[in-house]
């Protein structure tokens, strides 16, 4: 089991647009040890999504996994892990959606932010099989939360009111 640091807010990779896996490199040992450690990585920290620039690689490469039943962000329906390769969104519906988000790379502070609530997501897989995902909800927001770590953006950066950015303990007790 190896356990990878996550950046925080501030340290370089995190604002670089990370770079497309080649078709070589998808079924490569590196990369496979890096999905290892990002698994290992993403259930020590207790997340739900984790992408390879958080522990620095700069890769178009992220994972989410939701167990389901009671979270933070409520009841949650459960999905496998899942590893997204070279991911593309797509916005179905302009209409947004709210949602108080947090980061692994942001530890302690909320922020809420307005997502599109449909979207279509068009990937490769671990294998490096094409795969199509439709996601609405809070779904949608999962993804699009983790695909904005390859390009170099953070929750924060799409607070539009920073009034709605909040300590844990004060979101608990003030906007819960």
């Amino acid at each position: 089991m190896t356990i990878r640091r996550v950046l925080r807010l501030g340290h370089p990779v995190l604002r670089q647009v990370a770079r497309p896996l080649s078709a070589a490199e998808i079924g490569s040992e590196r990369v496979r040890q890096l999905l290892a450690d990002m698994v290992d990585t993403l259930h020590d920290y207790g997340g739900i999504g984790l992408a390879a620039p958080q522990v620095g690689e700069s890769l178009r490469l992220a994972i989410i996994e939701i167990a389901g039943g009671p979270t933070r962000y409520g009841d949650l329906a459960p999905m496998p892990l899942t590893v997204f390769v070279n991911p593309r969104v797509e916005v179905l519906d302009p209409a947004t959606t709210g949602c108080w988000e947090g980061c692994l790379s942001v530890p302690g502070l909320r922020g809420f932010v307005e997502r599109p609530r449909h979207v279509r997501i068009d990937c490769l897989d671990g294998a490096g099989t094409p795969a199509t995902l439709e996601l609405r909800g809070f779904a949608a927001t999962v993804f699009q939360h983790e695909f904005d770590h390859l390009d170099g953006r953070l929750y924060v950066d799409r607070i539009a009111d920073p009034a709605l950015l909040a300590f844990d303990a004060e979101y608990e007790r003030y906007h819960r």
